[in-house]
C-alpha cells in the first residue's frame, strides 16, 4: 500500500463536491491511474479534480515518476530536466513578492513531507476518526499536504466544512469562517501570521488552533498554540543578522532540494536554509515571525515591517483585507502606503483615524487605496501584484491628498 494510504479498505478517504471515495476505492484508482509514457516527469495541471489530483500524485510516487503539481504535462516536459536529482514532488508556488507573482518551482522528495506526518499529528492531536476540512485548492502545497495528511492519518479529507472535526486555513479564510455558523472546533492555521483579534474570535467558538509557520522551501519550521511559536519536532532554528533584521534559518529533514525559477531559497554548507524571513525571540522563550525581509520598509531611518502594520490594520473594525507596501520618496527614502479591502458601509476616513490610534507615526500609511486585496492561490498578499499595479498607475492617487501632503 501506499505510504500515505494507511486507512481501513471500507472507510472514506476523500468527499469532494458531495462524492465520497473510499480507501479501498482509492487505491484501486492509484493502480490503474494511467500515466504519460516513460519515466519522465508527470504534469498535473491547476484546476484538475481534487480526487483525480491526489490520484495521479499517489500513482507517480508509487511508480517512481516525479510529479509536477500545477502545471500541464506540456511545462512538465519543458522542466524535467532541470529539476535537482531525486526529485519527487515538484510544486509550483506564485511568488508573493514577486512582479506579477511569478512563477517557482520546489523541489523535494517525498520521504520530506512524510518525515513530518507524525509530528504534525502529535501537535494537533488529529487522527483516524477525524474528518478534515481544506479550504485551498489542491495544486497549493499546503492544501494538498493537509490532504495527505488525513489519508496518513486514515482520517478523510474533503470540502464540506458540515461535520468536519478539524479544518486547515489561512488566517483570512478562517476569519471569515468565523463569521458563518459551521466552524470545525479543530483548526490548523497556516500561510500567515495569525493576529490576537483571530485568536479570541476562534476561542470565543471554542475552537482549539494550532499554528505552524513554513515555506513551501522549507516546510515546517516553528508550531505552537496560543500565539507561541517554538521549534517545529526535527528542525534546528539560528537566528543570523541580515539587512533588515534577524533573518531565520532552519535545518531539519523537511527542507526541499531546491528551487528552479524565481526563489529566495538561500543555503550554507553546514545545511541550514533560509527563504529571507526575520524573526525574533520573544521573553516567555518563543519564536516571533515578523514577516519577509524584502517586505520591509525602510523610511526615514527607520525599518517598517509591511506584516506588522497589516495585522494592525487587521484589527480594525470594518477591515477584511490588508496590504502594506513601501513606495519611493526622495524625503523619506520610502514611504508607507495601504490597500485595504473594507466591508460593506465602512469608511475609509474612519479606518485611517482609528489607524492613526492604533500604529506608530512611522508605521501610519501615507497614502491609502481602497480594493480587494489580491492575492495568490495560497492565500498570501500578492505583493508583486500590487507593486507592478502601483508602478503603473493603476492604483490611482490614494486617499486623501491633504492627509499625504501634511505628512511629507
Amino acid at each position: 500500500m501506499n505510504d500515505w494510504l494507511r486507512g481501513s479498505s471500507h472507510d472514506p478517504a476523500l468527499a469532494f463536491s458531495g462524492a465520497v471515495v473510499r480507501y479501498g476505492e482509492l487505491a484501486r484508482a492509484v493502480a490503474a491511474a494511467r500515466l504519460p509514457a516513460g519515466d519522465g516527469l508527470v504534469g498535473c495541471p491547476a484546476g484538475t479534480d481534487p480526487v483525480a489530483l491526489v490520484t495521479t500524485v499517489l500513482a507517480a510516487i508509487d511508480r517512481g515518476r516525479p510529479v509536477l503539481i500545477g502545471a500541464a504535462q506540456s511545462a512538465a516536459d519543458r522542466l524535467a530536466g532541470l529539476l535537482p536529482s531525486g526529485t519527487d514532488l515538484a510544486l509550483t508556488t506564485s511568488g508573493s513578492s514577486a512582479p506579477g507573482g511569478s512563477a517557482r518551482v520546489v523541489a523535494r522528495t517525498n520521504a520530506s513531507w512524510l518525515a513530518s506526518a507524525a509530528p504534525l499529528a502529535e501537535l494537533t492531536g488529529l487522527g483516524a476518526a477525524d474528518r478534515i476540512a481544506v479550504t485551498g485548492p489542491l495544486h497549493v502545497s499546503m492544501h494538498l499536504y493537509a490532504v495527505l495528511h488525513a489519508l496518513w492519518l486514515g482520517a478523510s479529507a474533503g470540502d464540506d466544512l458540515v461535520g468536519a472535526t478539524a479544518v486547515h486555513a489561512t488566517p483570512t479564510r478562517l476569519a471569515r469562517l468565523l463569521d458563518g455558523p459551521a466552524v470545525p472546533p479543530v483548526g490548523v492555521v497556516a500561510g500567515a501570521a495569525s493576529s490576537d483579534q483571530l485568536r479570541r474570535r476562534a476561542a470565543a467558538r471554542g475552537i482549539r488552533l494550532t499554528e505552524y509557520y513554513g515555506a513551501a522551501e522549507l516546510s515546517f519550521v516553528a508550531a505552537g498554540r496560543d500565539g507561541r511559536l517554538d521549534p517545529f519536532p526535527g528542525v534546528e532554528i539560528q537566528l543570523r543578522p541580515g539587512a533588515s533584521g534577524d533573518e531565520l534559518w532552519a535545518r531539519s529533514p523537511y527542507l526541499a532540494l531546491g528551487i528552479v525559477g524565481d526563489g529566495m531559497l538561500r543555503r550554507d554548507a553546514t545545511g541550514f536554509a533560509t527563504v529571507g524571513d526575520l524573526a525574533q525571540p520573544t521573553p516567555d522563550g518563543g519564536l516571533r515571525i515578523l514577516g519577509r525581509g524584502d517586505a520591509a520598509i525602510t523610511t526615514a531611518g527607520a525599518t517598517v515591517l509591511a506584516e506588522h502594520v497589516e495585522s494592525r490594520l487587521l484589527s480594525l473594525h470594518g477591515v477584511e483585507g490588508a496590504a502594506v507596501l513601501g513606495e519611493p520618496h526622495e524625503l523619506l527614502g520610502q514611504r508607507v502606503l495601504a490597500v485595504v479591502e473594507l466591508a460593506d458601509g465602512v469608511e475609509l476616513e474612519r479606518v485611517v483615524s482609528a489607524a492613526r490610534a492604533a500604529l506608530s507615526p512611522v508605521e501610519l500609511p501615507r497614502r491609502w487605496f481602497t480594493m480587494a486585496v489580491p492575492r495568490t492561490d495560497s492565500g498570501k498578499v500578492a505583493r508583486g501584484v500590487l507593486r507592478d499595479a502601483l508602478a503603473s498607475g493603476r492604483l490611482g492617487d490614494g486617499y486623501p491628498a491633504a492627509f499625504e501632503r501634511s505628512r511629507s
